[in-house]
């Protein structure tokens, strides 16, 4: 059975506290890496209602710090399913304190693995996007794959179709 990204949905809302900040009073990047990778924990789960494992953080952009006393929602949801594994895309915002706004300010994308209970990897359900930036990012998520499989040596750039094509 197919499933859509916004099945995925995970939408995780805090408040950045001053214990969780740097020198500068912006939040740790590391604890910002957790905070997504335990949001996109759950968005794959969601997908395949199996145990999940991180396999990599794949891209993570610190684009606009984030202070202490913002209100910070992280967005995740899955981008694209291959065979046993999820990619997951995140989505960083931070709320202005007097206007309400939001604005972008971080994003990742992270890859991860269902798995039985002996840990072994089990397949995931297919992913079939609905909105044009879910087509994209299911798009782009294959090339993303197919390069971090030729930089592993587990493909032959050759073989890389979808990402050759980039540049043909």
């Amino acid at each position: 059975m197919k499933k859509h990204p916004i099945d995925s949905l995970t939408t995780v809302t805090d408040l950045v506290l001053p214990g969780e900040t740097n020198p500068l009073n912006n939040l740790f990047g590391g604890e910002l890496l957790a905070r997504m990778d335990r949001a996109a924990s759950i968005a794959a789960r969601r997908h395949c209602r199996r145990i999940v494992v991180t396999a990599s953080v794949n891209h993570v952009a610190f684009n606009k710090a984030v202070p202490t006393g913002s209100v910070v929602t992280i967005e995740a949801k899955v981008s694209r399913a291959f065979t046993s594994s999820m990619e997951v895309y995140i989505d960083v915002w931070i709320e202005d304190r007097e206007s309400g706004m939001r604005t972008k300010a971080n994003e990742g994308i992270y890859t991860f693995v269902a798995v039985d209970t002996t840990g072994s990897p089990v397949p995931v359900p297919a992913l079939e996007p609905q909105t044009e930036l879910e087509k994209q990012r299911f798009d782009a998520a294959l090339r993303r794959k197919q390069m971090s499989l030729v930089l592993a040596g587990r493909m032959k750039p050759n073989d890389a179709k979808e990402l050759k094509a980039l540049f043909d």
